[in-house]
């Protein structure tokens, strides 16, 4: 083998088991890992921002916003710990050994599904909220809230460990040569890995969004039916711009949530169990993506995160007495 050969090659010692560098045209390769880079540092700061807002102000303790903060603690992992690696092995060849490359995608794959099982819960939260009101306060507690998140987490590092039983059990199986990172999921790990983290979250989102949509839908008529004679304009309007928006962010919700989590599975539908090979290596930026748009659709929208942000970079958290401030 020639020297420019030799050169092309992760580690040219290993001339019959070396795998070759990740090669492509250098321009596509700086934009692409640019903007990978701009969602990486995006998906930290904006979950940062909703981990210190919530955290910090006593008034946003509340069971709602525990989710919140729970889901925005997932993603900023997503940010620090899979994507600038993502990133790594577009450009380098993997030096780490198989054990870590195992560990971290068992990682990986860990945080993504508490993001989605984040959402669920979050689902689960404003049905109880919109469709039974009165016994919220009393079935939704924090403590109810903060065992549900723990189980969260221990449930999705306990179905990713099954998920990926095989490539934990016998790390770097599944590669073809040195300096390779993929890992491989068996078909009953795969079929899993559809149900439990994608088909069935998102059946039970949009049925829950859907049964929220109906009851505010219906309650928003006959509250404009029962107050028409009294203010029929200003009451009418009202009444359609909260079923707009109601619409509006459920539309936005699944839409988002379909866009990002679909072309993954689709190439596992495809029967492309590797992870990391031709699109399969380009779904997962998508589906990390994600978790740059949650702490936008979940928390951007509400006023009293604008007023958090504000006291943020004023830093008029710093004064005394500003943990009780009301920003709501």
């Amino acid at each position: 083998m020639e020297k420019e050969d030799l050169s092309q090659l992760c580690f040219p010692q290993l001339i019959n088991i070396s795998c070759r560098k990740p090669a492509s045209h250098w321009s596509e390769g700086v934009l692409l890992n640019v903007f990978l880079a701009i969602i990486c540092i995006s998906i930290v700061i904006l979950n940062l921002l909703v981990i210190i807002s919530i955290s910090f102000f006593r008034q946003l303790h509340t069971p709602t916003n525990v989710l919140l903060l729970s889901l925005a603690v997932s993603d900023i992992l997503v940010g620090l710990l899979v994507m600038p690696i993502e990133i790594l092995m577009r450009t380098s060849c993997w030096t780490l050994g198989d054990v870590l490359c195992s560990l971290w995608f068992y990682v990986t794959v860990s945080l993504t599904s508490v993001s989605v099982g984040n959402m669920v819960l979050i689902s689960a939260d404003r049905y109880l909220a919109i469709c039974d009101p009165l016994h919220y306060n009393t079935r939704v507690t924090l403590k109810i809230i903060r065992l549900c998140v723990c189980f969260c987490w221990f449930f999705a590092f306990l179905l990713c460990s099954i998920i990926l039983k095989e490539g934990l059990t016998h790390p770097g199986k599944s590669n073809s040569c040195y300096g390779e990172c993929v890992i491989g999921i068996d078909f009953e790990g795969g079929i899993i890995d559809l149900v439990m983290v994608f088909i069935l979250p998102l059946s039970i989102i949009i049925t829950l969004y859907m049964r929220v949509f109906m009851v505010a839908a219906s309650q928003a008529r006959a509250m404009r039916s029962h107050v028409t004679s009294v203010k029929p304009h200003s009451v009418t309007v009202k009444a359609k711009k909260s079923e707009l928006k109601a619409a509006r962010t459920l539309s936005v919700l699944v839409f988002v949530f379909i866009v990002c989590l679909c072309p993954y599975y689709s190439v596992s539908l495809a029967g492309d169990n590797k992870i990391m090979s031709s699109f399969a290596s380009y779904a997962p930026y998508l589906y990390d993506f994600n978790s740059c748009l949650n702490p936008l659709i979940y928390a951007l929208f509400y006023p009293w995160f604008r007023r958090a942000i504000r006291h943020i970079f004023t830093l008029h958290i710093l004064q005394p007495g500003s943990r009780g401030d009301n920003i709501l």
